[in-house]
């Protein structure tokens, strides 16, 4: 039986297309039954390490395992554990959902009977009792997204890569199918999962920060916020904010005010300051001699987002 330390264990990993770097040297390792968090921009690296540790593409440098086998060359041996939700659907719009269901088990080898018990788990787990025979093009896309899930791991495998696996889903969808991956997590399956949305960052009980292609940072989403933000949030609540963000940012252009960032948050404003006792008041004058209703300007603890942003900067990327 193979033996290794981590489901997931990557030392150097680098990728390059002629002289574009996709990844930089990442290291990292992911547990047993731990969520993972592969957090980033579009661009970032993301999707090319998943597919590195697929046995998909080959790496220019480093090297990786997944449950002790080496992607590159042990690919075959390796994907017979492994399950994969790519970021695109890939489920058979013209094949019911239990067909596509019988497909993908029959593509993994599954004997009749264990797809059939397979089947009846996977349509549970989608949500989906009474519409097995559904065209798959006719559900939503929540149900397609869990189906898409039923699919990828019908298997049982002991490692699950999930490429963004909710973009474009309405966000209770989304909830839902987080509840999903907790429950596989929970029967010890390892789950590395690419997001660019914060909040399921925030899910994750580790998250790794990609920017350009390196690892910029990686701790528990609690730890980032308190080793990795520099700088105080003041959240800012005013009237006609993109108005009033425009004044904070000819501000900092101007050298008036130190702001390391300025974001709008919906109809609040997070501008980042060396320090919130000393800069709350100057920017409430500052927003108010400009004209703006200013309803409240607080400090708050940071977002994931304000944290990422903070990383990235620091790095000067």
């Amino acid at each position: 039986m193979n033996t290794y330390q981590h489901p997931i264990e990557v030392r150097d990993l680098t990728k390059t297309f002629g002289t574009f770097v996709a990844v930089d040297h990442v290291s990292f390792t992911v547990n047993q039954g731990e969520v993972y968090g592969w957090l980033g921009p579009n661009g970032a690296g993301k999707t090319t390490t998943i597919r590195m540790l697929l046995g998909l593409l080959k790496p220019s440098g480093g090297e990786a395992r997944v449950l002790g086998y080496n992607p590159a060359v042990e690919t075959k041996k390796m994907q017979a554990q492994v399950g994969y939700m790519s970021q695109l659907f890939t489920l058979y719009n013209d094949l019911t959902a239990s067909e596509n269901i019988r497909f993908y088990g029959q593509a993994y080898g599954l004997k009749r009977q264990e797809l059939r018990r397979r089947h009846d788990e996977i349509i549970a787990m989608a949500g989906l009792q009474g519409r097995g025979q559904e065209l798959t093009r006719n559900l939503s896309g929540g149900w397609k997204q869990r189906l898409a899930l039923g699919c990828a791991i019908v298997h049982k495998p002991r490692v699950v890569f999930l490429d963004e696996p909710t973009a474009g889903v309405d966000p209770i969808s989304r909830r839902e199918f987080w509840g999903l991956i907790y429950a596989m997590a929970k029967e010890g399956v390892t789950v590395l999962v690419t997001t660019h949305y914060m909040d399921e960052a925030e899910l994750c009980q580790r998250v790794g920060f990609l920017s350009k292609g390196r690892l910029i940072a990686l701790d528990t989403p609690d730890q980032l916020k308190r080793t990795q933000m520099h700088g105080h949030v003041l959240e800012i609540d005013c009237a006609n904010s993109e108005r009033a963000a425009r004044v904070l940012r000819q501000a900092k252009e101007s050298g008036l005010i130190p702001f390391d960032e300025i974001a709008l948050y919906g109809a609040q404003i997070h501008a980042v300051v060396p320090d919130a006792t000393t800069f709350r008041e100057p920017v409430w004058k500052l927003l108010a001699d400009g004209g703006i209703d200013v309803r409240a300007v607080e400090w708050i603890a940071p977002t994931l987002e304000d944290v990422f942003i903070s990383s990235v900067q620091a790095r000067g990327d």
